[in-house]
This record gives C-alpha cells, sequence and structure tokens, in this order.
C-alpha cells in the first residue's frame, strides 16, 4: 500500500477532533519525510488541518462551521509520557468543567510537578501551574476542586460566595474516603485553601476531617472572605473575616 493511501486508511478511522503528528505513522511506516508529504498535501486538499506545526486534526463540521479540537486533546501530549501522567488541566478550563463559570478563554493551564515556560499553540496560550503533590490520575479530580478554591477569587464571572456554594455542592457527593483524600492533599496548599476548604466540610458535618484541618492553621492568621459570612455556619471558626 501507497503512503498516502495507508496514512488515508488510518486517518479515516481517527475520530473527529483527533490530534495526530506524523510520529503516530512512523511505527509502521518508517519514512518520516514521505509521510510529512503526505500530510500537508491532505492539509492542502482541506481533509485535514493543522493545529500548530508538526500537529494535525481532522476537523468536525456543523451548521456553525468547524470545531476545534478540545483543549484537551490540544495539550495532550503536555498531559502524559509514555503512560505517565505529567500534568492535568486546571484554571480556566477546569472551572467551566466543574460549572463555576460559562466563559471560555484562550488560555490553557496545566497543573504539573515541573513547570515550563509559557508558550503559544495555535490560538492558546500554555501555562502552567506547579502542583506539590505527586499527580495520580485518580487524585487529578480532587487536584482541579482544590485548585479552583486555592483561585476563588480569580474565577471570571463568577462571585467568591457563589464559587463557595457550588464548590460545597460537589463535595456533597463525596463519600468519606474522597474527603479524606482531599484533607490530605490540601496539606500541600496555601492556609487560605485548607480555610476555606475546613469551613465547606465542617458545613457539611466532616467533623474529623475539619478539626484535622484547623490544626494546621495559625489560629491569629486572618483570610479576608467577607463575602461568605452569610454562606458558612461558623466564619469566625475559620476566620474568613
Amino acid at each position: 500500500m501507497k503512503v498516502t493511501d495507508y496514512i488515508s486508511f488510518k486517518i479515516d478511522r481517527l475520530p473527529r477532533g483527533f490530534v495526530f503528528t506524523y510520529k503516530d505513522f512512523t511505527t509502521e511506516v518508517n519514512k518520516k519525510e514521505a509521510v510529512i508529504k503526505a500530510l500537508n498535501r491532505m492539509v492542502a486538499s482541506g481533509n485535514i488541518k493543522k493545529l500548530t506545526k508538526g500537529k494535525y486534526f481532522k476537523p468536525e463540521e456543523t451548521p456553525f462551521g468547524q470545531l476545534k479540537p478540545s483543549q484537551k486533546e490540544i495539550v495532550k501530549d503536555l498531559l502524559e509520557e509514555n503512560g505517565k501522567i505529567t500534568g492535568y488541566l486546571t484554571g480556566y478550563s477546569n472551572y467551566n468543567e466543574l460549572k463555576l463559570t460559562t466563559q471560555v478563554a484562550n488560555i490553557i493551564q496545566i497543573g504539573a510537578n515541573s513547570v515550563r515556560h509559557t508558550f503559544k499553540r495555535d490560538q492558546y496560550t500554555i501555562s502552567f501551574i506547579r502542583q506539590k503533590n505527586t499527580i495520580t490520575r485518580d487524585n487529578i479530580p480532587l487536584l482541579q476542586i482544590l485548585d479552583a478554591i486555592r483561585n476563588i477569587r480569580k474565577i471570571p464571572g463568577a462571585s467568591i460566595a457563589f464559587s463557595y456554594t457550588r464548590i460545597r455542592s460537589i463535595f456533597k457527593d463525596f463519600m468519606d474516603e474522597e474527603i479524606h483524600k482531599t484533607v490530605r492533599l490540601s496539606m500541600k496548599y496555601p492556609p487560605s485553601t485548607r480555610a476555606l476548604l475546613g469551613s465547606i466540610i465542617d458545613d457539611l458535618g466532616f467533623d474529623d476531617e475539619a478539626n484535622t484541618l484547623l490544626r494546621t492553621l495559625n489560629p491569629i492568621t486572618k483570610y479576608n472572605f467577607k463575602e461568605l459570612k452569610r454562606e458558612t455556619g461558623d466564619p469566625y471558626k475559620w476566620n474568613l473575616l
């Protein structure tokens, strides 16, 4: 089978919005230059689109035009390497996923143990936020919520009070083990994050876990969250003043 025919055959079986590179074909077609030329010919013919240098995708057609790949698809090479998790989506895309905001930003933020310089990819600015906890597939959802708590003042189009009550509603569905694990992960976050988390789980009746968090806080440190006085059961206990 010719290189072009082989690539067309493979691409036809990829889902719309899937991002790929020439490397996805070199295990069977060990001719890098031929593969790249074939891909560029398909771009010229409109069968596929180029996302950025060396990255391509199959566009999805809708009545409103072509859809770009999802943000996670655009940065998937930065989230996993050789089957190992190296990062996760956080920040603006995470706020949207958690229903904390309806706004969509052209900034993609990635939580990672080791950060890189900010750079551009297609229309997006890719930036990194250091995560001190070990990142695993299982704890990513918990880290995303903790990140939202840490940045509760920066969630676009949402008041602190709204974000607090929305996050509390998410925790309502958590099992005891998930609350315990979230508390453990929060130990590597700032005290203000632990104070807000403590207030939330205290409101939900997780007394032991809340007291664990309270013991980690300086009793004379106050956190400027006056907006939450009516949202939490005991703002004075958590110094949310």
